[in-house]
């Protein structure tokens, strides 16, 4: 199991056929494969018994990536997913903003 895929996270089917992510898919999966180097550039690290600094602000490197991916996701999900559900109304529009809304929670805390 490679590292994106050991992160769990709630699957939703897409609503409109695909997520608004998806036309990006290829630059995002890049990205993700580049963060994943990275952690395992931390792990070659600590095998290696490097500088406890210099690790350290490798893991902010990689911090870093990741909350900017998410942002990232975050913006594409806002543009798509829940600009669709408030153009169209209803329940469904505030279910959107409430998952939104729980997600930024959830990226503040991390």
């Amino acid at each position: 199991m490679g590292f994106v895929e050991a992160i769990e996270t709630p699957q939703s089917p897409p609503e409109h056929g695909q997520h608004g992510y998806s036309p990006q898919r290829d630059a995002l999966v890049k990205r993700l494969r580049r963060i994943e180097g990275q952690v395992r550039g931390l792990q070659r690290m600590v095998e290696a018994d490097d500088y406890c600094i210099d690790i350290l602000t490798q893991v902010s490197a990689s911090t870093k990536a990741l909350q900017s991916f998410a942002l990232n996701l975050l913006e594409e999900h806002l543009r798509h997913c829940v600009a669709d559900a408030v153009a169209n109304g209803g329940p469904e529009a505030d279910d959107k903003i409430a998952e939104a809304t729980a997600a930024i929670s959830r990226l503040l805390r991390s």
